[in-house]
């Protein structure tokens, strides 16, 4: 078998970089200008660099298998059980409840605050655009009854849910990056919340109340009809029983997270059995099927729901999250052939020679790839999979590194999302805004994002390296 010393022999630096350089190219011409699907794109791509870099043959599937599966091994798990968790959550009436909960605390005044802190719950488990798509009905609903523009109440929530799909797991982006890149996920969920609430505070809140302020948008019209009565509220779930949904798998998985550093601490051993048996509960597996078997309970059975209506529901959450499952495992396929190819040790020589920091190169990798195809998702993997030997090579970095480095992957990937992002078009439609004022609202917001994101990311790389 070639190894990756014996590969480096038969390419130099600079052409496994061009090689590294070209299979991007090659990838983003397939997505943006031939509209090959993400999927097929990132298989064509790995296969191409595979022959390119000269692996053999005989290893051409091993490696390509190898990647693939090694990645879905850990998110596969983790985005299916969110995505049936979410589907809970909307299908039973609870996101509605919260949100009404909330607004009746905050008081009609702090209606796009209510909103958001609904936004940024629900947006744990669920996925920006289903989230959104959840939430509209009532934020509708919201806007019409308050008056004023409508991003006063439409763009702080959007922000919510973007800022958490992109910094938390267990969204498909930071957990693909925290595998790839051997950090721990607790400690990436614990700081991705570090980064998502200042960095929705900042761009959601200050800069949302500036664009209601400088932009008169009507309350769209789009779902009118369906903002009545959303849902039986004598039938549906109370608001204690949503929030401790929601908090659970955050709590499981912060013991585990906690034991870990008291074990590192010398205050619990890890071979203690106590110790390892709630480590296992707050495996993040672990933590979100408890909470989606106590969801169905809760939400389902306990309010007389038949096991059959039960299963289409959770069903039903598969299959618009396949896609994403797919492409992240296509990413992980694509890493294993830059691992197997030396191309991750010749762009570790290139960034010492440059004297660019990790954290840094990667965040603008990932900006520019985000720039360029539009999908959030394929920018973090494909910068993780550029990065991973030059990260998993560098065993100065501590946990807290690491999971800054992830986070800083992730604010770079989010970075001026425009006209080739869904998102983008998801926000166009459903606001009833013009592609010019989308640009100047939404698409200044995710650049917003990706800084504001990147320097509290910094920020805590920078501290980390001082322990």
């Amino acid at each position: 078998m070639m190894t990756d010393l014996d590969l480096n022999w038969v390419l130099s630096t600079p052409a496994l970089l061009g090689v590294a350089a070209a299979s991007i190219a090659v990838l983003l011409t397939l997505i943006m200008k031939f509209k090959v699907h993400a999927f097929l794109a990132l298989i064509i791509v790995s296969l191409l660099t595979a022959v390119a870099t000269g692996i053999p043959t005989t290893q051409l599937m091993p490696t390509l298998l190898s990647g693939f599966g090694g990645t879905l091994a850990s998110v596969a798990l983790l985005v299916g059980l969110g995505a049936m968790l979410g589907r809970m959550l909307e299908t039973s009436g609870g996101a509605q409840v919260l949100t009404d909960a909330l607004i009746h605390r905050f008081g009609e005044r702090k209606a796009p605050l209510a909103l958001a802190v609904a936004s940024l719950m629900l947006g744990f488990p669920i996925f920006f655009d289903a989230g959104l798509v959840v939430m509209l009905p009532i934020i509708f609903a919201v806007a019409r009854r308050l008056g004023g523009s409508f991003l006063s109440y439409g763009f702080p929530a959007a922000v919510a849910f973007s800022v958490m799909h992109i910094f938390v797991p267990p969204h498909p982006g930071p957990v693909a990056a925290t595998g790839l890149l051997g950090a721990d996920v607790g400690l990436v969920l614990i700081f991705g919340l570090v980064v998502a609430l200042p960095t929705w505070y900042v761009v959601g809140h200050l800069f949302g109340s500036y664009v209601g302020r400088k932009y008169n948008i009507p309350v769209p019209s789009i779902l009118r009809g369906s903002t009545g009565d959303f849902t039986d509220f004598a039938s549906a779930p109370k608001v204690g029983t949503i929030i401790a949904l929601l908090l659970l798998p955050i709590l499981l998985i912060f013991m585990n997270t906690g034991l870990n550093m008291a074990a590192t601490a010398g205050l619990v051993s890890l071979e203690d059995t106590w110790v390892q048996v709630l480590r296992a509960f707050g495996e993040t597996p672990i933590a979100l099927l408890i909470t989606v078997l106590l969801a169905m309970f809760l939400l389902g059975k306990r309010k007389n729901k038949s096991s059959t209506l039960i299963e289409s529901v959770v069903d039903s959450a598969l299959g618009p999250v396949s896609a994403v499952i797919l492409i992240t495992g296509a990413g992980g396929m694509f890493g294993g052939v830059l691992r197997a190819s030396g191309i991750g040790g010749a762009l570790a020589e290139s960034l010492d020679a440059v004297g660019l920091p990790v954290i840094v190169a990667g965040f603008v990798i990932a900006a520019i790839i985000r720039i360029a195809q539009g999908s959030a998702t394929v920018a973090l993997t494909t910068t993780a999979a550029l990065l991973q030997p030059v990260v998993m090579g560098n065993s100065t970095f501590n946990p807290v590194e690491l999971a800054a480095i992830v986070l800083a992957l992730a604010a770079g990937s989010v970075f001026a999302g425009h006209v080739n992002d869904s998102g983008f078009w998801l926000i166009s439609r459903f606001f009833e805004m013009d592609t010019k004022t989308t640009l100047k609202t939404w698409t200044v917001g995710q650049a917003l994002v990706g800084v504001v994101g990147f320097v509290i990311a910094l920020a805590i790389y920078l501290i980390a390296s001082l322990f």
